[in-house]
């Protein structure tokens, strides 16, 4: 085994395939599929499986990748202390629900590192993609939420992929619309109130289940309904149709504006924000300078309260 083999395993992840893994490093792609051949013989154990969507890890590969990622990460700035070069190249990735304090916490961290090389990915995504992104090792976090409604459901999800949960905050639910729409000036707001607009809500694919959706209460009924894949088609459907989104009532008006108004949806329901990683995995590197940024954003947020920690079980829930 070398370290070269444990960036070919990396870049493969990161890439999606052998194809794209391939001319990423600029080898042939027959080098690299021999080299990992010869990976997986000498370590008896099959890492990738290839399919029509390309190259998925096994179950033993997202094991290996979690060291694979330690060993290089540690070479790195080994090499980088003692041998003058360019500076190391920060990599880090993040999976995310449509969350405007997940994209603050960003821009910090890329403040932070941009003088330096680096390669950040941020991916709002679908929750079971999410999910599958930290599964195998696409990315090192995944921020999402849990309520009454999916919590057993979502948290027997995680613990089949060797996942954890780390409660972040609660917070009340909330509505987002418009500030001209024409509940805009109540103090709350009911599900009846609402029943004559348009509810908006994020696609999740095939994988569309009511346990995957973004927004918390979509059991609740709603007469019409539009689906939509990304933060600004929602926004500019909230202003132009008066229509409304269910959510956690957490805006950044530098990043989302001063059109869209949060209001108080009266419910006894809660969301729990929080993030997952792999079972066993501490938070290096990026990924922790990242929580830093992400907990330093949150802590200043006004109507969110401490998550409850669940006793003799850390900062983590796993089942």
């Amino acid at each position: 085994m070398t370290l070269q083999q444990l960036r070919y395993v990396i870049a493969i992840v990161q890439e999606g395939s052998f194809n794209m893994a391939a001319r990423q490093l600029f080898i042939s792609q027959p080098s690299l599929s021999k080299s990992m051949g010869e990976l997986e013989k000498e370590m008896g154990i099959v890492l990738f499986r290839r399919t029509s969507r390309g190259a998925l890890l096994t179950e033993e590969g997202v094991k290996f990748l979690s060291y694979a990622r330690q060993v290089v990460e540690q070479a790195d700035r080994l090499e980088n202390a003692y041998k003058k070069g360019p500076p190391l190249k920060r990599v880090f990735a993040i999976s995310s629900q449509h969350y405007a304090f997940v994209v603050n916490a960003f821009v910090a961290l890329v403040r932070e590192y941009g003088k330096e090389k680096y390669e950040f990915t941020l991916r709002e995504s679908r929750t079971y993609d999410i999910i599958e992104d930290v599964r195998l090792g696409r990315s090192e976090l995944g921020i999402l939420f849990l309520d009454h409604f999916r919590r057993d459901v979502l948290l027997h999800i995680l613990k089949e992929g060797d996942i954890e949960f780390h409660p972040l905050f609660k917070t009340s639910i909330h509505v987002f619309l418009s500030r001209r729409h024409p509940l805009s000036s109540r103090s709350s707001l009911t599900m009846e109130d609402l029943a004559p607009y348009p509810r908006l809500t994020y696609e999740q694919g095939i994988h569309n289940s009511l346990y995957f959706s973004e927004e918390p209460l979509i059991q609740e009924y709603s007469p019409k309904n539009i689906i939509v894949t990304d933060r600004a088609t929602l926004f500019n459907l909230l202003i132009g149709l008066d229509g409304y989104t269910i959510c956690s009532g957490i805006l950044s008006e530098d990043l989302n504006g001063t059109d869209i108004l949060s209001l108080p949806l009266e419910s006894s329901e809660e969301m729990t924000l929080g993030y997952i990683t792999l079972k066993g995995t501490a938070l290096r590197g990026m990924a922790a300078r990242y929580m830093d940024h992400l907990k330093s954003y949150i802590s200043h947020l006004e109507g969110i309260l401490p998550a409850v920690q669940p006793k003799n079980e850390g900062n983590s829930i796993s089942l």
